[in-house]
Order: structure tokens, then C-alpha cells, then sequence
């Protein structure tokens, strides 16, 4: 018994008139009471938390980094970004916008403090006739500090608390190089007496005002591009949330109002017209429609829907109106799931990444101790004056290192592959499953539901002697009503369809992989596969057995039906076979997999099924703990599997693959166990995540090759290692450009992926 909220009565628990709130259920006495309730509390409990829930922020290079607050990441500097993104455009726009300003800023001062430098290099310009000689170190001072100082003085910030940290990074270098020069240049102009006459030209200290300045306008035009670059990553989840309905036609005592979506609770009835996104995910009650679910599936082909089929939220109604009941609200929409896994494996890392964050560890120190050197070798055997190569030298070498771009190299991929995955109904769960799916050798799958429809239907019925048509689908019919099968609904579609009798069953048992037994009308039935009959030691006809040979040669599914350990007869079912398995077989033999069919069906059938679809070998007959043994039996012989299904049975042989691969259409638990789910369940998403993960990978090395090259060659240049034999020194200036775009083109090649084709 439970208490009306509103009136005080007391109210029995299983009334029609309830709500769902948080994890607590108010029961209603009349509908009155109950539409009193929500109009005093129009959103959910659950959605208040959830909008006034703290954002959590993470590093894009580091996940493990996370709190409860914008900033940047303590190990490499970068800018958090939120964990979970609300698709509010002001979650990386303020990062944007602040860079924006400091460039222009710095630009803009920048301009006048190169022109004079230019202007005193350039005789015929004159510049001493505009400007005194002495102030030009001053005025210099003058425009630089403002770029040096304010626009970048983020850097030196980072370049400090990764020392504090003891996480050297980018930012340390980018601290020790601009600050070098921009301090020598400050001495300089302040105290030139204290500096020896051979680095003196005309009486004057040479000065790196400008290049400092430069460097520092080019390293934040560099992070703008990359902030600007790096959020395109983000559009896939921000295109999913989009797609989010935000009203919905309410119905209440036949009463419509539209209200908006959090407002609407668990068991609620609402309206969909033609032309409108479905609001939440849903039953269909009444009415039908045909319904564009491409947003999930990636396939542009309307779904036909009738009562009692499920819609999803978010998809868009096409043809008709129907009335539909909300069950699942909030956080428990595929939409909000599918939102959350694409945001946790873009966070996550991939093995290769172990790699990349070796090298990175060990980079920074290499390159400070290379400066040193570089320094001293140009100050010991350079030309004159040797300080002054041996100070520029040494500060080039600091400005063009950039281990930003081989740490971006890997988790840039990994965030844009993701999301071009969720659009084509691909959600993958981490990134190591994307690193495991290429290195594929062979696909074990499941029939039913993956090779086939899903949908079986009978094709034949054989009844025994002393039986009818009616008797033996009433019989069978009404001992698979208690049965989860699939083939148990086929059953009782046909019986339904014949108009045969179907009654209630008692002492209903079901045996995993046999068959399923009770009692009707006080007599013992038994259904299930031929041997699970025989073990009950029930004699089968010759002519049957005959019969029944020859439905499985056309790929049919028999069923044998025994009542008081008698036969009454048999049905076959067949589920015909999915219109894309046959080229995704063959796309999958054109990569070089192997493709293996595991079954509990009869091995005639399945060989029936596999002959058509060019399959490389078929297990058939198998108990559920069958096919987690037969992924280990190929791994112990050097295969790398992937395991797709989609039941309960199949949680084990998927968590045992390499890759799992759980269809969107099966249970909970298989995929939980899988690393990657088929929002539609069809091997042709296999061909489509395999294809996937192929350019994520090369795409990873790409990015990997190039920042590997562009610092193997890029800091011997910027030492100097080319002056002996063609006379060439990296400008500091030149050096800050290389380095600030270093990044960008990591990025930009991962944002490729967002075009790489699937199909």
C-alpha cells in the first residue's frame, strides 16, 4: 500500500495512476491527483540534478586529468575541455575567443616593432631621421612587452607549473626560449654596458625584441588554429545532441499539451505527426508510420513501424501519426547512451599511445640538454660574434621542439574516428578496440540475427499420425507463450494465423540448448531439437526423420513436437537470409578475414545457410559455453578473433575475443561484454567498423610519422647541423612558425577522418 502525495489516501501499488521520479514511484488514487503532482513539479527530479550537475573537464591528451573546473591540464598544458558535452556552444568558444583577442592584440602591436627593425636594417629607409637612435631599444621594449608579457604570458604560466609539476612539456620550452630572448634583449636595451664590445655592432647590443614577440603572436595564432581545429573532434557529439527532440505533445485524459521533454515522465502518452521528431524512446500503441532511424543507424531506408513495435528518440516520424508510451526518459535514452559511450572511448587510450607518451617523457630533457650543447659549441667554435649565434642558435632549437604534436598524434584520431563511427551507427566502446580490429584474422557470428532476419517464420508443418494442422500448432504454440526463443514467436504467430487454440501450460521448464517441456490439459509435452527428443527417449518416425532432412537441406530450422512421449509432428522455420550478408561476406574474404559461423541450429541447416553465403567454416549444434571454447581453441592456434552476436549465450565468447561486437538489437549483457555495438544489427557493420578502424589506425601512424620527422629534422636544423656546409641558420622567428603549426597538422590530418568512407 503507498500514500496519494496530494489528497493523503491510501492507495493500493498496483493502481494505474503512478509516476516514476528519480529511483522513487508515486501512486496515484485518480488521474486528477496525479496531473495535479506534475503540474506542481514540470521537471523531473532527475532533470534538475542533471542541469544543475558540475561539468567534469579533461585533458584530450591526458583522461586521466580530471575535475571539477575549466583550466589547464598540470602534465602537458593544454586546455580542458568537458567530459560529458552539454552541446552548448559556449563550452569551447571562451577558449576561442580569449586566443582570438591575445593574436590580435599581439598582431597588432607586433606590425610597428618589425617595421622597425626592418626600417633600421634598410640604410635607405632612414629610420634615424623619424626616430632617435637611442630610443629605438625602447620603444622596441615598449612593444614588445605587452605581446611577451600579457598575450603571452599563459605560456610562462604553463612553462612554471609544469616545472612544479615535473611534467616538462611544450610549454616549458616554448617559457625558456621566448623568456631567453625577450631577458637578453630587456638587459640589453637597459644595461648594454655590462655586455663585452664583440657583441657589440656599432656600439649597440644586438637585440631579440622582435623575435621574441613574433614567435610568441605565431605560437597563439598556432594554439587558435589548434582550439578551432581541435573542437571540429567534438561535432559528432554535438550533432548528436542536436538531433535531440526538445517539445512533445502530451496527452492526458485525452486532453494534447505540448510541453517541453522534461517534462515528460516514464509511461506517459504522447502524440508524433508526419514530419516530427519522435520525442523519447517508446512503444507505438497506436496508429503507424514509417521512420526514418538513419541518425542511428546510418542507413537512409525508412523502417516501417505498427503497434506495438519501439521507436527510438530523436528519429524523425515520416508518414503517419500514431500515439506511442514513453519508457525510458533522460540519462536512459539510446540517444543519452550512445552520447556517453562516443564521449567516454574518445577519452580513452590506445596502445600505441604508450609509445608516443615514451618518447614525450624523455623529449623535453633531450632538447634542454641539446640547447645546452648547441650553445656551447657555438660559443666555443662558432663565428664572431659567438655569443650572439651561440644565444640564437641555442633559443631556435627551445621554440621549433614540439612533443604537442606527438602527443596529439593518437588521441586526435581516436576523438574524430569515434564520432565518424556513432554517425554510422558504429559505437565503439574504447580505443583499444579500434587498435585490436584491424589486426582481425578471423570473424566468428552468430546466425540468427546477424546472418539472418531475425525475424523466422513457418515455412512447413508436418503433423504425425492421429494429428491434425490445428492440434499440432495449438500444442506447440501453447507451450512456447512461456518461451523466450526466437523461433517461439514464429510459432505462435503461424498458430494465431491458423486460428488454432492456445492454451495456458503449467509446470513449464526450458532446457538451455535442448528444448522446452510442460504440461497441458494434464499431458507431458515435450518441444525441441531431435536430439534433445531423443535423450527423452522418445521414438521418432522414419518418415519424419526423412522429412525432416529435407526441410534442413533448404536451410529450415526443425522443431519436433511430443506429447506423452509420442510424436505429433513437425514444423519447420526458416529466417531468411539478411540482403547485405552476402557482400559483407565477401568484402570481409577481400581483407583477408576468415569468416566462421557459430550456430546452436542443426548442422544441416546451418551448412544449407553457409553454402549460400560462401562461409569458411560453420560449427553448428553448439551449447551456449560452446562458443567462448571455440574462441579460445582459434586463439590458441594464433588467431586473432572478433566475436559478434547478440543474446545472453553469446557474453561469453565476446568478452573472450579480441573485439567483441554486440548488435544494438540484442540484450544488455551482451553488449556490456562487447567493445564495439552495431547500432543495427547486420554484418555489414562489421565491413563498415573493420573499414573504420583500418583508417583510424593509419591515420594514428601518419600523424606519428610526421611528428617524429618534423622533430628529428626540425631541432638539428634549428642547432645549426647545416651552417658548416651551406652556410644556413634557422631564423628563431622561422622556428616559432614550424613549431606553432607543428600541431595544426596533426590535427588537421585526423580531421580527415571525418570523410573517410565505410561503405
Amino acid at each position: 500500500m503507498a500514500i496519494d502525495p496530494i489528497c493523503g489516501m491510501t492507495v493500493k501499488e498496483d493502481t494505474p495512476f503512478k509516476v516514476k521520479k528519480e529511483e522513487q514511484v508515486h501512486y496515484f488514487c485518480s488521474a486528477h491527483c496525479k496531473d495535479k503532482f506534475l503540474s506542481t513539479t514540470p521537471v523531473s527530479e532527475k532533470s534538475k540534478s542533471m542541469s544543475s550537475a558540475k561539468l567534469i573537464y579533461t585533458c584530450p591528451m591526458h583522461p586521466e586529468i580530471r575535475q571539477d573546473h575549466p583550466g589547464d591540464c598540470p602534465k602537458c598544458g593544454m586546455h580542458l575541455e568537458p567530459l560529458n558535452p552539454t552541446g552548448e556552444e559556449n563550452e569551447d568558444q571562451q577558449e576561442t575567443r580569449s586566443l582570438s583577442l591575445k593574436f590580435w592584440v599581439g598582431f597588432a602591436f607586433a606590425v610597428p616593432l618589425v617595421l622597425l627593425v626592418v626600417g633600421e636594417m634598410i640604410p635607405s629607409f632612414n629610420i634615424d631621421s623619424v626616430i632617435p637612435h637611442r630610443l629605438i631599444p625602447f620603444i622596441q621594449f615598449i612593444l614588445a612587452t605587452p605581446i611577451v608579457l600579457w598575450a603571452g604570458g599563459m605560456f610562462f604560466v604553463k612553462g612554471w607549473m609544469s616545472l612544479i609539476n615535473r611534467n616538462l612539456n611544450m610549454f616549458t620550452l616554448i617559457a625558456l626560449g621566448v623568456g631567453a630572448a625577450y631577458g637578453y634583449s630587456t638587459i640589453a636595451t637597459f644595461f648594454p654596458h655590462i655586455f663585452p664590445d664583440s657583441l657589440k655592432k656599432m656600439e649597440k647590443v644586438d637585440l631579440y625584441f622582435e623575435a621574441a614577440a613574433v614567435i610568441t603572436v605565431l605560437i597563439i595564432l598556432g594554439q587558435l588554429l589548434e582550439a578551432q581545429a581541435r573542437s571540429q573532434t567534438g561535432k559528432a557529439i554535438k550533432a548528436l545532441l542536436g538531433l535531440a527532440a526538445k517539445n512533445a505533445h502530451l496527452v492526458r485524459n485525452g486532453v494534447e499539451e505540448d510541453v517541453e521533454i522534461g517534462s515528460v515522465q516514464e509511461g506517459d502518452i504522447l502524440r508524433v505527426r508526419p514530419g516530427e521528431k519522435i520525442p523519447l524512446d517508446g512503444i507505438i500503441i497506436e496508429g503507424k508510420s514509417s521512420v526514418d532511424e538513419s541518425m542511428i543507424s546510418g542507413e537512409p531506408m525508412p523502417v516501417e513501424k505498427n503497434t506495438g513495435d519501439r521507436v527510438i528518440g530523436a528519429t524523425v516520424n515520416q508518414t503517419g501519426a500514431f500515439m506511442m508510451r514513453t519508457e525510458k526518459v533522460g540519462a536512459e535514452t539510446l540517444l543519452s547512451q550512445i552520447v556517453h559511450m562516443v564521449a567516454e572511448a574518445q577519452r580513452s587510450r590506445a596502445p600505441i599511445q604508450k609509445l608516443a607518451d615514451t618518447i614525450s617523457g624523455y623529449f623535453v630533457p633531450i632538447v634542454v640538454l641539446i640547447s645546452v650543447v648547441t650553445f656551447i659549441i657555438w660559443a666555443n667554435w662558432g663565428p664572431e660574434p659567438r655569443l650572439v649565434y651561440a644565444i640564437v642558435n641555442a633559443i631556435a632549437v627551445l621554440i621549433i621542439a614540439c612533443p604537442c604534436a606527438l602527443g596529439l598524434a593518437t588521441p586526435m584520431s581516436i576523438m574524430v574516428g569515434v564520432g565518424r563511427g556513432a554517425q554510422a551507427g558504429i559505437l565503439i566502446k574504447n580505443a583499444e578496440a579500434i587498435e585490436k580490429s584491424e589486426k582481425i584474422t578471423h570473424l566468428l557470428t552468430d546466425k540468427t540475427g546477424t546472418l539472418t532476419e531475425g525475424k523466422p517464420k513457418v515455412t512447413a508443418y508436418i503433423p504425425n499420425e492421429g494429428w491434425n494442422e490445428q492440434s499440432l500448432l495449438g500444442v506447440a504454440a501453447s507451450i512456447e507463450q512461456s518461451s523466450e526463443h526466437p523461433l517461439a514467436r514464429a510459432v505462435i504467430d503461424y498458430a494465431k494465423e491458423k486460428n488454432a487454440k492456445i492454451e495456458s501450460v503449467q509446470d513449464f521448464e526450458s532446457v538451455t540448448g535442448g528444448g522446452i517441456k510442460g504440461k497441458l490439459n494434464g499431458q507431458r509435452i515435450i518441444l525441441g531439437k531431435q536430439k534433445f527428443l531423443e535423450d527423452q527417449k522418445i521414438i521418432l518416425p522414419e518418415n519424419l526423420k526423412k522429412e525432416s532432412v529435407q526441410l534442413q537441406a533448404k536451410a529450415q530450422t526443425v522443431v519436433w513436437v511430443a506429447s506423452e512421449q509420442k510424436i505429433a509432428g513437425i514444423l519447420g522455420i526458416s529466417d531468411p537470409i539478411k540482403k547485405t550478408a552476402p557482400q559483407a561476406i565477401q568484402d570481409l574474404h577481400n581483407m583477408g578475414i576468415k569468416v566462421i559461423m557459430l550456430t546452436g541450429d542443426n548442422r544441416k541447416t546451418a551448412e544449407a545457410i553457409a553454402r549460400e553465403l560462401g562461409i569458411d567454416d560453420v560449427r553448428a549444434e553448439l551449447e551456449p559455453k560452446s562458443k567462448q571454447e571455440i574462441v579460445k581453441q582459434f586463439k590458441s592456434q594464433g588467431a586473432i578473433v572478433m566475436m559478434a552476436g547478440d543474446g545472453i549465450n553469446d557474453a561469453p565468447a565476446l568478452a573472450q575475443a579480441e573485439v567483441g561486437v554486440a548488435m544494438g538489437t540484442g540484450t544488455d549483457v551482451a553488449i556490456e561484454s562487447a567493445g564495439i555495438t552495431l547500432v543495427k544489427g547486420d554484418l555489414n557493420g562489421i565491413v563498415k567498423a573493420l573499414r573504420l578502424s583500418r583508417a583510424v589506425m593509419k591515420n594514428i601512424r601518419q600523424n606519428l610519422f610526421f611528428a617524429f620527422i618534423y622533430n628529428m629534422l626540425g631541432v638539428p636544423i634549428a642547432a645549426g647541423i647545416l651552417y658548416p656546409f651551406f652556410g644556413i641558420l634557422l631564423s628563431p622567428v622561422i622556428a616559432g612558425a614550424a613549431m606553432a603549426f607543428s600541431s595544426v597538422n596533426v590535427i588537421g590530418n585526423s580531421l580527415r577522418l571525418r570523410g573517410v568512407k565505410l561503405s
